[in-house]
């Protein structure tokens, strides 16, 4: 282990978080200087801790490995989420570490999992970083680092595939530093485009900007007790709607498009059967929900914005969809469950990976019947390996393994089965509300530090699809040297 390699990233990583820090700070004076002194002091923190990792570990060598690579990911999203939630300490925002905690790596997974139940009591400084953390997190920390900072050898892409969601890593560009920059200035594009159009919409510029963070990031935080739904507004709906399906598609279809290679990303397999998921649930819904709502237009309304809230992992609301049909509540579970696209900035186990799994049952029925018949898997037209399957399957095993274990620990603050279990779901799928007390009108607040800090792990365990983490408990990489 080049431990003076890790630790020297861990020191950059620490001073480019105190630089994401300064719109909050601006955001704050811009709002009569309330919460600024709280900025400035996590901003003077992390670049102090920052800057003396970066002076006293010089690494001689700075071609990172691949175990490397894993490592600086998984300690990274717990070292700055630890220093991302200093504003909300030194503003009296959050009165415990813990709280700050998790809302802070809520922020950065794109959970949206809330311990506050009033969030129009803060200042604009807390609420745009609480927003902006979505928007970082949504397409990586670590690939907003590339994209800014100088290479990091020829090996950098580990970096970036440890912290990208989906079964397989692809490439843009040949160079990593390339390809980053091509994922965010796609990113920052059509999060300005929803900012613009949700002013038009009718939202105030903040409220606007809020929501498209959150809407980017597939996150969920609003400055507004009752979500989205608080607005009343159906074109701002709809616009949501529709950005947060984009939000969970492949972002290499959008890159597809502007090489002008449309056809290629129409073809596109997952994003196909994403959409078609995502649109009969809505149907679904819309017929289970219009007695509920008295009218099928207004089931409509509903159905399709939480469809694709839930699907895309975003978390927002216009209704508390904990008081539909429970039909309607199971499936959405079912919707937690698979998540967005592999490549997007939605969480989940990744419709690709649902479409793996469902191909590799095929094959192993087919096989019984016609033993001797050999019939291969492929996705996007391409043959899949068995190291992938192998990998999808062992992704799945690790998810039910530790979706079963947090609903169990879960239930030691004496919650119900229905409220452990979807929240639990709902922290690893990186989604943010769930069903009965962790509603979408209610908060995560009333748990204990020790399941709050259980839940951080979960969502954290979720965004990095769990190798990155549980590599750090793994004795060998720290014996490990090259």
């Amino acid at each position: 282990m080049n431990y003076a390699l890790v630790l020297n990233l861990l020191g950059r990583l620490l001073a480019v978080e105190a630089g994401l820090m300064m719109p909050s700070l601006f955001v704050a004076l811009a709002d009569g200087g309330r919460d600024a002194l709280a900025f400035a002091y996590s901003i003077i923190l992390a670049l102090a801790a920052g800057l003396l990792l970066i002076l006293f570990f010089r690494p001689r060598e700075r071609e990172l490995h691949a175990y490397e690579g894993l490592v600086v990911v998984g300690l990274a999203w717990a070292l700055l989420s630890a220093f991302g939630a200093l504003p909300f300490m030194f503003s009296g925002a959050a009165g415990y570490f813990w709280d700050a905690y998790f809302e802070t790596v809520s922020g950065f997974t794109t959970t949206g999992a809330t311990i506050f139940s009033q969030v129009e009591q803060f200042g604009k400084g807390i609420l745009f970083w609480r927003s902006f953390t979505h928007w970082v997190g949504g397409m990586g920390i670590l690939i907003l680092t590339l994209a800014v900072m100088p290479k990091l050898g020829a090996r950098s892409a580990f970096l970036a595939r440890a912290e990208s969601p989906g079964p397989t890593f692809s490439r843009m560009l040949p160079r990593m530093r390339d390809t980053a920059r091509v994922l965010y200035a796609i990113y920052a594009v059509m999060t300005l485009l929803l900012t613009g159009l949700l002013m038009l919409s009718g939202l105030p510029l903040f409220d606007a900007a809020i929501h498209a963070l959150g809407t980017a990031g597939t996150g969920g935080f609003s400055n507004r007790n009752l979500s989205v739904g608080a607005y009343n507004n159906v074109a701002a709906e709809i616009l949501i709607t529709v950005f947060m399906f984009l939000f969970g598609t492949n972002f290499i279809v959008y890159f597809r498009l502007l090489k002008g290679e449309g056809i290629k990303a129409l073809r596109h397999e997952e994003i196909r059967t994403y959409y078609l998921i995502g649109l009969v649930a809505i149907a679904v819904i819309t017929l289970n929900t219009t007695a509920h709502y008295g009218d099928a237009a207004t089931a409509l309304r509903h159905a399709s914005f939480q469809v694709a809230s839930i699907m895309s992992t975003t978390g927002f609301s216009t209704s508390d969809f904990d008081l539909w049909p429970q039909f309607s509540r199971i499936l959405l579970v079912l919707l937690m469950l698979i998540g967005a696209c592999a490549g997007s900035t939605g969480g989940g186990i990744k419709v690709s990976r649902i479409m793996l799994m469902g191909k590799s049952a095929g094959r192993e029925i087919g096989h019984t019947v016609r033993p001797r018949h050999v019939k291969t898997i492929k996705l996007e037209g391409r043959l899949v390996d068995a190291e992938t399957l192998h990998s999808v399957m062992v992704f799945f095993i690790i998810y039910v393994f530790f979706l079963l274990l947090g609903t169990l620990l879960a239930s030691l603050d004496g919650v119900n089965f229905t409220t452990s279990f979807s929240a639990t779901a709902s922290c690893l799928s990186n989604i943010g509300p769930g069903l009965s007390l962790v509603g979408p009108m209610e908060s995560y607040g009333h748990f204990s530090p020790g399941v709050k800090y259980m839940f951080s792990g979960l969502m954290l365990l979720g965004r990095l699809e769990f190798i990155p983490l549980l590599v750090l408990f793994h004795p060998a990489v720290w014996r490990r040297a090259h």
